[in-house]
């Protein structure tokens, strides 16, 4: 299965360690923060997609896939 590349960035880094830790639990292949601690990179499989972009959503982040 391939995974799909998603690209978050947050207002705060308290935003994306949040998202972070909830796309972890919803076992996303990888997720990779940024240097600003405010970003990240998650590589989804293509079911998780729309449930990773809501949570991200959720968490004040702008996501792009």
């Amino acid at each position: 299965m391939n995974g799909i590349e998603i690209s978050a960035t947050f207002p705060a880094s308290e935003n994306a360690h949040e998202a972070e830790h909830k796309l972890q639990a919803l076992r996303v292949t990888d997720v990779a923060g940024g240097a600003d601690g405010m970003s990240f990179t998650a590589t989804v499989d293509a079911e998780l997609v729309d449930r990773a972009l809501h949570l991200i959503r959720q968490t004040g982040g702008t996501a792009e896939s």
